[in-house]
């Protein structure tokens, strides 16, 4: 009888979350005494808004909150992103069409899920965030990257998308702003993707989780209110974590057609069931009660936005666009490699990381966590004093 493997092959095969790795061993070596920081993770430093938190604290004595609830959401949390979607996102749909999930990544994992069947073939424009390519692979789906470098502002074009599509080609993933990279897609420019979409019949998995987050007059368009004849065919993924500061309370979404979103909550009705509810009520304060708050945070994001844009193209051999929404620059560092620093000769992003954690102690993720090599990710998500102490460093580092 042939040995039989331990664990399954399709999980053995998931890679680690690198942005997670980074910030997990940055942390150590914090607790370990080292003046270390980290600008890995995508998260604010801020303190959720006082008001969401009141909300839950109420929700904690409440014992209607202490059974099950139904497994796609509370409804009136449903009605509050629905009516979200309709103000953010142009899209008028029924709280039937929306899916309250255990954080984004639950999202995406779930509209993987539900649109997938082995084979198909999914175009993720390049940089992409790390957690994609996991969702693809365990829902038997292939990943088709599509890159666009510092050149383009990695914003990919229609060309490209047709160059890359096939007759297995069953969707696109749409991502704006962007994470890694903070790029924003201009109106005209989402239309043009969109309406290439719907010219060829596929599904668009829209992640817009950082609409919120964009700066100098920018404004994210939605695909689905960019084309809204896409909307039969787009699963909006979006969640409270990013604007709101509530990376810890795990609410996220789905939106979409209703035999989509049905058998998405099938899904989740095996898969987790509901939410915690006083994660819910929390959200429901978050999308329905003073919005003040964000704006306090998303103007210290520019701010740092600009400092961080700023001191990082002092350094030669880095080029660093500037981004136009979210938390992250996502700077070109080709032209450090090859070159001897501090008696290291790094030829990729991933020693060069391992370089600057060492030498300057700060730790960033490698490009290789996103696609091609040759690029870092920094999230400006931190406070405006150690990020300025990080990138001095660094410019002490490759002086």
């Amino acid at each position: 009888m042939a040995e039989q493997r331990r664990i399954s092959s399709k999980i053995s095969a998931i890679a680690e979350s690198a942005t997670l790795k980074v910030d997990a061993k940055a942390k150590a070596l914090q607790a370990a005494g080292r003046p270390v920081i980290s600008y890995a993770a995508g998260e604010p430093d801020f303190a959720t808004p006082a008001h969401i938190v009141e909300a839950a604290l109420a929700a904690v004595h409440d014992p209607k909150n202490y059974r099950y609830t139904p497994a796609a959401g509370l409804p009136e949390l449903r009605e509050a992103i629905a009516a979200k979607t309709l103000r953010d996102s142009g899209l008028e749909v029924s709280p039937s069409q929306v899916i309250v999930t255990n954080g984004g990544k639950q999202a995406v994992y779930q509209a993987f899920q539900t649109l997938l069947d082995p084979g198909d073939e999914v175009l993720v424009p390049t940089p992409y965030w790390t957690t994609y390519p996991e969702a693809i692979k365990l829902a038997d789906g292939v990943q088709v990257d599509v890159f666009a470098g510092s050149e383009q502002g990695y914003l990919v074009t229609v060309d490209q998308l047709e160059a890359a599509r096939t007759e297995r080609t069953k969707a696109l993933l749409f991502v704006s702003p962007s994470n890694p990279t903070g790029a924003v897609y201009s109106p005209e420019q989402t239309k043009a993707i969109g309406e290439w979409a719907e010219a060829n019949g596929l599904w668009v998995i829209t992640d817009e989780i950082y609409q919120n987050l964009v700066y100098d007059g920018v404004k994210a368009v939605s695909i689905v209110e960019a084309v809204p004849a896409l909307a039969d065919r787009t699963i909006l993924v979006n969640g409270v974590a990013k604007t709101y500061a509530m990376t810890g309370w795990r609410v996220g979404w789905m939106v979409g057609p209703a035999d989509a979103i049905k058998g998405a909550a099938n899904l989740q009705s095996h898969l987790s069931s509901n939410v915690s509810n006083i994660s819910q009520r929390a959200a429901i304060a978050a999308l329905t009660g003073p919005q003040d708050t964000v704006e306090v945070m998303r103007q210290a994001f520019d701010r740092r936005r600009k400092t961080i844009v700023a001191e990082l193209n002092k350094i030669p051999g880095i080029v660093t666009p500037t981004p136009e929404g979210a938390f992250y620059v996502y700077p070109d560092v080709s032209g450090l490699l090859g070159r001897e620093w501090h008696g290291v000769t790094p030829t990729t992003s991933l020693e060069l990381a391992d370089l600057i954690l060492e030498k300057a102690e700060v730790a960033v993720v490698p490009g290789e966590a996103f696609g091609p090599s040759g690029f870092l990710r920094l999230s400006y998500a931190l406070g405006d004093e150690p990020l300025l102490e990080g990138v001095q460093r660094l410019q002490r580092l490759f002086a």
